[in-house]
């Protein structure tokens, strides 16, 4: 789900960790001194994170991976688009993913450092704050992403992420996709591969359902710009993530198409429709498409039948 799986950033052309850093047994090691303490200033040069890549990503001798995350996570709000996604982000997810690296809780430590990155200038758009945010949202879906093969966050946590998640993409403002300077920013997309893993969590409610599909009608008749940079298809695979549960509600799908049909219908009730409206139209109607697209590459659940009619029903009026 997140782009080094979708192929679709600079980290896959360049930098990928499924062929740079391949996954050994998980084995996490045991929690170093100081994993509660503030976060050091950079200390490692651009080489030196480039090194670990092309080792893939192993450990350097005599260093601490759990100290060296610490200082990669002050990059994810780099501008520098190696720096914070090349580097910090690929090694990072590789360690927590596919290598194991960390400790329980070091790997709490971390969540609390990205879960609070998320309030990090919220509400800004077109700054670099949002830098910060969208690559801690995307680190804190590659914990939730762990967590589906090897719990640690218990109901608890799990609980206070997924409402962090569900407030972040309600507030976050800035919905660039991709800037010639800076490299992606994709605070959307992000959002949604978090939550997509939430979604497939044991602990995830139906009442978690209605919640999260909300959320995402609320984001695509919010903004008035439409998404260019596939944001709409990773929102789909948030929807997937739930049909796809073997406690899929179908009811409060159903209810949540009906709503996304009367928001569209409003949308031609002004000839010619306001600029706008008619972007969130479009969102709407290319989050809808990529939705049928994925649905029908899914094993689904009988229970999700109902749903894939109801959708094709849908877009077959737009």
């Amino acid at each position: 789900m997140r782009r080094r799986n979708l192929l679709r950033s600079a980290s896959i052309l360049l930098l990928s960790p499924a062929l740079l850093c391949p996954a050994p047994l998980i084995q996490p090691v045991p929690p170093v001194a100081g994993a509660g303490r503030a976060q050091s200033p950079a200390t490692h040069s651009r080489e030196f994170w480039r090194s670990i890549v092309r080792n893939k990503c192993a450990v350097p001798e005599g260093e601490s991976a759990f100290v060296l995350a610490r200082e990669l996570s002050g990059l994810l709000g780099s501008p520098d688009p190696e720096l914070r996604d090349n580097l910090a982000y690929v090694i990072l997810a590789t360690w927590i993913d596919e290598q194991g690296k960390f400790s329980q809780p070091e790997m709490l430590s971390l969540l609390d450092e990205w879960r609070a990155n998320l309030r990090s200038g919220l509400g800004e758009s077109g700054t670099d704050s949002v830098l910060k945010r969208s690559f801690s949202a995307l680190c804190l879906a590659s914990l939730a992403e762990y967590d589906l093969k090897s719990p640690f966050l218990g109901a608890s946590r799990y609980r206070a992420l997924l409402a962090d998640a569900l407030a972040y993409i309600k507030e976050e403002r800035d919905i660039r996709g991709y800037d010639e300077n800076k490299g992606w920013i994709h605070a959307t997309a992000h959002t949604a591969d978090l939550l997509s893993y939430l979604a497939s969590n044991a602990l995830f409610t139906k009442d978690d359902q209605q919640a999260v599909l909300a959320a995402i009608a609320e984001k695509l008749s919010s903004v008035s710009e439409v998404y260019t940079q596939r944001e709409q298809s990773r929102l789909a695979q948030v929807v997937v993530a739930i049909v796809k549960r073997a406690d899929f509600d179908g009811a409060s799908f159903n209810a949540w198409i009906k709503r996304l049909k009367e928001e569209d219908r409003a949308v031609w009730s002004k000839t010619p429709p306001a600029l706008a409206a008619l972007a969130k139209y479009q969102n709407r109607t290319y989050m809808l498409e990529a939705l049928l697209a994925k649905m029908s590459m899914e094993n689904l659940p009988p229970a999700a039948a109902g749903a894939r009619d109801a959708l094709i029903n849908v877009l077959r009026t737009r």
